[in-house]
């Protein structure tokens, strides 16, 4: 078996026929099609003797099945995955099918083959099961947006006040011709669209041709214009009331009507002073376990990439991303990003050209991960305590820190030593930055470490104490710079090439980081 199934937790997912062949099937680890292809044709076989089962075992891989009427959800996984996360998994794979499959046959499944590979895409991540459920898979796949929708939202009720201030000037123009007929004079409608509507109730109000009815509309809330609309039917008369607005559409003066309604409806939050148009923002987490002796333990950094704009003209970019880490750094890109522009040259774009990204929103565009514990030199930031036992039952405690990559900048570290319990005496003898004591931990705080200050110690004595007393020490910080090194080095657009100016900005701390 390779090598990279023994790191991965999950090797493919496919829907496949009971005969074993296979109609969609998601690989999450480097493999030929010739060997998933072996893989799945050994499935059937296995399944012998008509006894219903939710998984089945060979020496080198695990297979976990569910039926889907003719069909059959396939997980093929390795033995020593979670049995118990497997099925969880399976089970939210089982409910992605039918949530695009209005039938569950071989035709539907192929003509929705796309969508179903991007929804396996949100589920599991480099072979490993993401935290989603059913709902977020399909708010990733549509790359949905909440403040699209109400920017949606917002038009149409927009639309709708405009159409009823429509209706009101025609009940209006419509009182005054019937009024003047009754008076026996000439009807004035067809001097409001040039002088106004003389001593009328909207008279503040004028039309022209040349200037656009919905130009003049002024806003009010929506609960006013349902009302307003509810209580100036005209019964009988609302389809002569139709039949003017439809007149005035034909005439022109509704022409600027949608413009009008999208410019309200615009109106977003202000966006910080330093983001441009395209702003751009990294965003890590590291989790880390370190021995007394510096070895890891435990090491894992996450890492992702979101993109927001807030105009439209840049809605179709192409995003420049240079990589100069050497590390194994497992990348993704989200499903409907081009892949293989990203692969050959770094580039992130959406697979359909002629599509925008979303507005107003944070949209993730590409996920790394980088999980080993082989490398002791990975760590960003080495501990080393050294407590020993001194007089009076006492004990003396060194703790050094040194930056292991000079391409960070780490500000507010604090490094929060144990103190042992009881009535104990803490001296403090050297130190950099600053120390606090609050309770029972001693709070040592660094302004900056960085590449011009890279190591720095604290020297104090506790009594009485022992030095098991001192440990799991935990550090936190705050940073501007990643660990992994990947950066956006410009933003195109996509039909040009043109330059587009951007920002971004960068969050890398740690979720946990121990000293045990």
């Amino acid at each position: 078996m390779h090598t990279s199934e023994l790191r991965t937790v999950l090797i493919a997912a496919t829907v496949c026929t009971k005969a074993g062949k296979a109609l969609v099937s998601r690989q999450f680890v480097e493999m030929t099609k010739a060997r998933i292809e072996g893989l799945l044709a050994a499935f059937p076989k296995l399944m012998t003797g008509g006894r219903q089962h939710t998984f089945v075992e060979t020496e080198s891989v695990r297979y976990v099945y569910q039926p889907l009427d003719k069909l059959y959800m396939l997980l093929i996984t390795t033995k020593a995955s979670n049995i118990l996360e497997d099925l969880e998994t399976l089970r939210l794979f089982s409910r992605v099918v039918p949530e695009y499959c209005t039938q569950l046959t071989e035709t539907e499944v192929l003509n929705q083959a796309f969508n179903l590979l991007f929804a396996f895409d949100e589920i599991v991540a480099l072979g490993y099961r993401e935290s989603v459920n059913l709902a977020q898979v399909r708010s990733f796949v549509e790359m949905d947006s909440h403040e699209e929708k109400i920017y949606q939202a917002v038009r149409q009720t927009q639309e709708r006040e405009a159409a009823n201030r429509m209706r009101e000037r025609a009940k209006e123009l419509q009182r005054e011709r019937l009024e003047a007929a009754k008076r026996g004079q000439t009807p004035r409608a067809s001097t409001a669209f040039s002088g106004g509507f003389g001593n009328s109730s909207l008279a503040s109000v004028t039309m022209s041709s040349s200037s656009p009815i919905a130009e003049k509309l002024p806003t009010t809330p929506v609960r006013e214009t349902q009302a307003a609309s509810s209580a100036m039917k005209l019964s009988s008369r609302g389809a002569d009331v139709d039949s003017f607005v439809s007149r005035l559409a034909k005439e022109g003066d509704v022409a600027a009507l949608t413009p009008q309604v999208t410019t309200v409806a615009k109106d977003k939050a202000p966006i910080p002073a330093d983001h441009k148009d395209v702003h751009l923002r990294f965003e890590e987490r590291l989790s880390l376990t370190l021995g007394r002796d510096g070895d890891i333990q435990n090491f894992e950094l996450s890492g992702l990439l979101t993109l927001r704009i807030v105009n439209e003209q840049y809605g179709r970019i192409h995003v420049h991303i240079d990589n100069k880490d050497t590390r194994p750094l497992q990348l993704q890109t989200h499903p409907n990003v081009d892949k293989e522009a990203f692969r050959s040259s770094g580039v992130i774009g959406l697979k359909q050209v002629q599509r925008p990204f979303p507005m107003h929103s944070d949209v993730g565009v590409l996920k790394w991960r980088l999980t080993t514990g082989n490398d002791d030199k990975l760590a960003p930031l080495s501990v080393n305590c050294w407590p020993s036992e001194g007089a009076n039952g006492g004990c003396d405690v060194n703790i050094e820190y040194e930056l292991e990559q000079d391409h960070l900048v780490l500000t507010d570290v604090v490094i929060n030593i144990p103190l042992p319990s009881g009535n104990t005496s803490v001296v403090v003898h050297q130190w950099e930055g600053s120390y606090s004591q609050k309770g029972r931990t001693l709070l040592w705080s660094i302004p900056v470490v960085n590449r011009q200050q890279k190591t720095g110690s604290l020297e104090f004595t506790v009594t009485p104490a022992i030095p098991n007393d001192f440990f799991p020490i935990t550090v936190t910080w705050t940073s501007e710079t990643s660990l992994a090194q990947l950066t956006a080095v410009k933003v195109t657009q996509a039909e040009d090439g043109s330059p587009v100016d951007f920002s971004q900005d960068i969050s890398f701390r740690p979720d946990k980081y121990e000293v045990v």
